[in-house]
């Protein structure tokens, strides 16, 4: 990534692009099948805890996890690198809020890089910007897609992945594109401008195969057409579950975020999902879990609850 500074209009802002002196990254990796699959750190952020769990009450809410002064809960923004060696490709799915926010808005969001950031991640697994050919967007909030672009030293957008394909599922995109009152202020001009501007996106269909073991789930609660990629080798199964489950505090049925345009329909889509989870021996990659990167899904008949907490190194 170019530069060192942010720039906002007339200012700027150092930030970091490493962790902190002394700070050793500690990423997971494995190999199923014929693609290689990389953990990426790039960040962490604090969001509502009530908007975070919708009309679940708090007391039962922060058992799980524990608020902050202003009601704010820590999550982290874990992105998925996957390696092909059938095809060559090298996917990245989601790729954080990025490095555009002013200081007013980073405070909101505290957002952190003291420890992680796309850049130190992808150095630390051994890929650069460069190397990502496909980008799979499960869908354009902006803590999912704002490492697309940053502001270079003269203060002007440019993209941080020169070689990739920008996927998006078609009917997102007309929502990113056109959205409603309530779901606009997830679409930040700043992201979505670029890509719009952009001949490198992709406008896939439901339930897409990107290549032989990896394809996508639809999920139309929380944001219509988010893709969840799955992948499917040597006889395991890894579903990259974004925000239909951002966290593993999030596995009760009723406990629906309120960002979520449609609750019921999330809460429809996650029995359906969680049922299939369990039949099948799923395993489920967290984008937001601040503590558990991975899960396998148990129900006991009358909750489902976790079963395993693991990393990829343990797949």
């Amino acid at each position: 990534m170019c530069g060192a500074f942010l720039f906002s209009g007339n200012w700027c802002l150092e930030y970091r692009t490493s962790p902190q002196k002394g700070v050793s990254l500690n990423l997971s990796k494995t190999i199923l099948g014929d693609f290689e699959l990389f953990t990426i750190e790039t960040g962490d952020i604090k969001l509502d805890g009530g908007a975070m769990f919708g009309v679940v009450p708090k007391t039962l809410w922060s058992r799980g996890i524990e608020p902050d002064e202003k009601n704010r809960i820590a999550m982290t923004m874990r992105c998925l690198l996957i390696k092909s060696n059938a095809t060559g490709k090298v996917y990245l799915i989601d790729n954080g809020v990025g490095t555009k926010f002013n200081e007013k808005m980073m405070d909101i969001y505290q957002i952190d890089f003291s420890e992680k950031t796309l850049e130190s991640s992808l150095k630390t697994q051994g890929f650069s910007f460069e190397d990502i050919t496909d980008i799979i967007f499960t869908h354009l909030h902006f803590d999912h897609c704002g490492g697309t672009t940053f502001f270079d030293e003269h203060g002007e957008l440019d993209y941080a992945f020169p070689n990739a394909i920008y996927h998006i599922n078609n009917r997102h995109w007309e929502t990113a594109i056109n959205p409603n009152a309530r779901e606009q202020a997830s679409f930040l001009k700043e992201n979505i401008e670029p890509l719009k501007n952009s001949s490198n996106v992709n406008l896939v269909d439901d339930g897409i195969e990107y290549e032989p073991g990896l394809s996508t789930i639809i999920a139309n609660g929380h944001t219509l057409g988010q893709q969840l990629p799955k992948i499917d080798a040597d006889g395991k199964s890894l579903i990259f579950v974004a925000d239909l489950l951002p966290t593993h505090v999030h596995l009760p049925l009723p406990w629906v975020m309120g960002y979520d345009m449609r609750p019921i329909k999330t809460l429809d889509e996650k029995k359906t999902f969680l049922d299939q989870v369990v039949k099948e021996h799923w395993y489920l990659f967290l984008e937001h879990d601040l503590e558990k990167e991975i899960i396998s899904v148990g129900h006991d008949g009358r909750k489902y609850y976790v079963k395993e907490s693991l990393t990829l190194s343990d797949l």
